[in-house]
């Protein structure tokens, strides 16, 4: 591992708001920390599991807001709730095209059908195709393009019908 490679990791690491991540890679033992000495450092554990169709997204039954802001959002909220949430199975970096002179993969309103690739995720150098595994049509975008993603944080909204 070169000290760009590991200059590129300490900025992913910083990007992503973990505390602390440790790799070993043969004879390689990197630690990384961020944020200051004396706070309590939080565990993040991160595990790929493989990608499964993503329930509706369900709300509980409405309770009447305190203000009018909350009743906007609760309102949104019930709205979405028809459509399927394409979430990201890893964390990394969020592409919406697969290169910077190239068109994105979708837009708003496009059609999509299972097997088709939505977006690119770059972690630690590897760009990972995240493809869809439901048909239906693109109903909104949640994540702006080059911006970092956790893992099962909502990409996509799906109006399967």
């Amino acid at each position: 591992m070169d000290i760009k490679e590991i200059q590129n990791l300490i900025k992913f690491v910083a990007k992503s708001g973990a505390s602390e991540v440790k790799l070993e890679t043969g004879d390689v033992k990197i630690t990384i920390r961020t944020g200051a000495l004396g706070t309590t450092p939080e565990t993040t554990y991160v595990q790929q599991f493989p990608m499964q169709q993503a329930a509706p997204v369900t709300s509980a039954a409405p309770v009447a807001p305190a203000n009018p802001a909350a009743s906007v959002e609760a309102a949104q909220k019930d709205e979405d709730s028809k459509y399927i949430t394409v979430k990201s199975p890893i964390i990394g970096t969020f592409y919406r095209r697969p290169s910077p002179d190239k068109s994105n993969f979708v837009e708003v309103g496009d059609i999509i059908n299972q097997g088709d690739v939505l977006c690119v995720i770059e972690a630690m150098k590897l760009f990972n195709d995240i493809e869809s595994e439901i048909s239906g049509k693109i109903v909104k975008v949640l994540v702006d393009d080059s911006s970092p993603v956790e893992f099962d944080q909502p990409l996509f909204l799906v109006d399967p019908s």
